[in-house]
């Protein structure tokens, strides 16, 4: 028992090293691939339960295929800023796991009585469970760990794609797929089968579905998941009156993303407002087994029905001014002359940056706090080989102040400061819209404003 508590002890160490914050919009993660995203409200902050892609080389999984050995679990408060806990399961740490497999595929976590339970897919080592993905369960006593796996994955599930769902009336049923969609009732020890799997029925038939979430809102029971209807997944839902079904489809949630042929996700409400999480491939434009999570808001009409969703770089979440604004995040922009690029296209984790090619071109940003108005600097890091004129606008549904910024010639990088001087005091919620005023290129990194 001693040796126990000092081994986590050590885990719950060298995960406060671990922990790393970064501020994005879409993708929400921008220094490493996640994918898979299970978001859960914990407290007063939302938990992102990803798999984490990685690329195969000769030695560590398959070329060309997806790949992945680890997870890590990411908090907000706010939709914006993003701590990475480091990992929390990896497959050389579960007993039952092939260590060198790399198929530690789409997660979940849920809370129960003070503990946290996470599911998730990989191969076994023990050939004589049979062929194919289980899932396994680590519990844990805080939603950031540290993890302790089980011995043995559950028994009777087999498959990939693991989701948990607690009705009201406390029961736990654990879905997932294998060319259906399946469920069952989970006991209260939340590591076993209550009842024997089913295959949820009325679904579509044609095509592969997969990646099942669940939700329950004002007595409808969603079911969600990814279906290639023609050659790549798009996200769907059918809905029901009781977790079992039968479902009936009901509709589209969001279309299918170019160049990406998987999508999946999770739908839940944060601070009044619903949320859909979902992957798309950003920072891997040509390779697709490298995903990246994003999060846009979702809504629903009168009746139930949840309105289409289009995905979105700016995202959801407010931006501090203090903090870099990443305008090729953006929410508006002109439908000629402006367009954005990769900063390094060796190092797609630096991200992107917007450029305005002409006059009149230009890019908004939404949803900017400028706090109690003591901001005094506009600081960006621009360049321009022909040098330039810009002008960035600050409004809102009252007024409107501009700041006139030029842009000296050259190949590289410069950061530019312009002093907020001649406006009034820019407080509270604004959007920011920045414009070309030369008939030159100008490329943006970010900007942010100081004291």
């Amino acid at each position: 028992m001693k040796i126990f508590k000092v081994k986590r002890f050590l885990l719950s160490i060298l995960s406060l090293f671990a922990l790393s914050v970064a501020s994005a919009q879409n993708p929400l993660i921008t220094n490493q691939f996640t994918a898979d995203p299970s978001a859960r409200v914990f407290g007063d902050s939302i938990y992102i339960y990803p798999s984490h892609d990685i690329l195969a080389n000769k030695v560590r999984g398959r070329m060309g295929w997806f790949c992945m050995e680890d997870y890590h679990v990411f908090s907000s408060a706010n939709l914006t800023d993003w701590k990475d806990h480091g990992v929390i399961v990896t497959q050389n740490k579960v007993p039952w796991v092939k260590p060198d497999s790399y198929s530690m595929w789409a997660p979940d976590c849920v809370e129960r009585n003070g503990k946290y339970y996470f599911y998730f897919p990989s191969t076994p080592k023990d050939t004589t469970l049979g062929r194919g993905f289980k899932i396994g369960v680590a519990v844990a006593d805080q939603p950031t760990g540290p993890f302790i796996p089980q011995q043995k994955p559950i028994e009777g599930v087999n498959g990939i794609d693991p989701n948990v769902f607690i009705d009201k009336d406390g029961q736990a049923y654990i879905y997932w797929s294998q060319g259906n969609i399946y469920a069952a009732k989970l006991k209260d020890n939340m590591l076993e089968l209550a009842s024997k799997p089913v295959i949820l029925q009325e679904l579509p038939t044609k095509g592969l579905k997969e990646g099942p979430y669940l939700f329950e809102r004002n007595g409808i029971y969603y079911l969600t998941y990814p279906h290639v209807e023609n050659k790549t997944e798009r996200l769907e839902y059918a809905i029901a009156d009781n977790p079992l079904g039968p479902f009936k489809m009901t509709g589209v949630i969001m279309d299918e993303t170019p160049g990406c042929w998987t999508n999946h996700h999770s739908i839940l409400p944060f601070k009044k407002q619903w949320y859909l999480f979902y992957h798309a491939n950003d920072l891997s434009p040509e390779f697709d087994k490298a995903r990246s999570i994003r999060a846009d808001s979702l809504s629903f009409n009168a009746d139930g029905t949840i309105q289409k969703v289009t995905p979105t770089l700016r995202g959801v979440g407010i931006t501090m001014a203090n903090q870099k604004i990443q305008i090729d995040r953006y929410s508006e922009i002109s439908s000629k002359g402006a367009s954005i690029a990769f900063v390094d296209t060796l190092n797609k984790f630096d991200g992107w940056k917007l450029i305005l090619d002409h006059d009149k071109a230009w890019a908004k940003y939404n949803n900017i706090d400028f706090g109690d108005g003591k901001l005094k600097h506009l600081k960006m890091r621009l360049r321009s080989i022909n040098g330039g004129d810009i002008q960035i606008k600050i409004s809102d549904q009252i007024k409107t102040e501009y700041i006139n910024a030029k842009v000296v010639s050259g190949h590289d990088w410069v950061i530019v400061e312009v002093p907020l001087l001649g406006i009034s005091k820019i407080e509270g919620i604004k959007n920011l819209t920045v414009s070309n005023l030369k008939n030159t290129s100008v490329e943006i990194d970010w900007m942010t404003f100081t004291n």
